[in-house]
């Protein structure tokens, strides 16, 4: 399979040949087996203090009869406040459904969230993933504005030497991918309690710029709102299916290209 060849003007230079790992049969199961498996790797531990909910006085007294007795007094057998002011006498605590009592389950850090994935299944999802990126309806299907575009779009190596975003920018409007950029401008605010915990908007996903070497690119692309900047030798399925959904717009090189032929074939 033969994909057009572009400069950085936007022209079209000439043709290369894909790898075979472009005709990888798609998978998403796998893909999101691989995204998971990246996603609990940055997952930190969390869970409560052990002793939240306990520090308290109030206890129950088991005994039928005699002084301090708590049974038959028409009340639930529960650890309840004694003495104290008249509103907190007898006051139930200590248990998970009282007031200020502690809760039932709460999280654990004991708790493992790092997942495992087949190193073949991994190697297989980044192959899959890749080959989805040429699928028009897949990218289509993920949001992106590419109708009118050739996939995949693969450029001559002068992209790696860009140093300014202002070049990269103009190099993305040249190629027709003008609408891609504004549609990343738009950002959602994030529905529930994600908003007070220091990630109040959700903002989409743009480019992924896939290249051999840098040269001064990385500075170039990273201010771009939603682009990603990958060696073809650190290429994860997370990256070329963010979220689980792969089918990202993805630039390759033509360096880049031979490289992901030499590692996936």
């Amino acid at each position: 399979m033969k994909t057009i060849v572009f400069d950085v003007q936007g022209n079209q230079k000439g043709e290369i040949e894909l790898p075979k790992v472009f005709n990888t049969d798609f998978r998403p199961d796998l893909i999101k087996r691989a995204v998971l498996a990246i996603q609990s790797h940055k997952r930190q531990p969390y869970g409560s203090d052990k002793l939240a909910g306990k520090r308290t006085s109030a206890h129950y007294h088991g005994v039928r009869r005699g002084p301090h007795h708590m049974m038959n007094i028409e009340r639930a057998r529960m650890a309840r406040i004694h003495g104290g002011p008249p509103n907190l006498q007898m006051s139930a605590r200590f248990i998970p459904g009282s007031v200020k009592g502690r809760k039932a389950h709460p999280p654990k850090v004991e708790k493992i969230w790092y997942k495992k994935i087949n190193n073949k299944e991994r190697v297989f999802a980044i192959k899959s993933a890749i080959a989805a990126t040429s699928l028009k309806d897949i990218v289509l299907k993920r949001g992106h504005l590419v109708e009118n575009i050739n996939l995949p779009v693969v450029v001559d190596d002068s992209l790696q030497e860009l140093k300014k975003s202002k070049s990269v920018k103009e190099f993305l409007e040249k190629i027709g991918l003008k609408k891609e950029l504004e549609r990343t401008k738009n950002k959602k605010v994030r529905a529930g309690k994600g908003k007070r915990r220091g990630r109040k908007y959700k903002k989409k996903k743009a480019v992924l710029f896939v290249i051999s070497e840098d040269k001064g690119f990385f500075k170039a692309a990273k201010n771009i709102l939603g682009v990603d900047i990958c060696l073809a030798t650190n290429l994860n399925a997370e990256l070329l299916a963010p979220g689980t959904h792969p089918g990202r717009l993805t630039i390759f090189t033509e360096s880049a290209i031979k490289k992901l032929g030499e590692i996936y074939g």
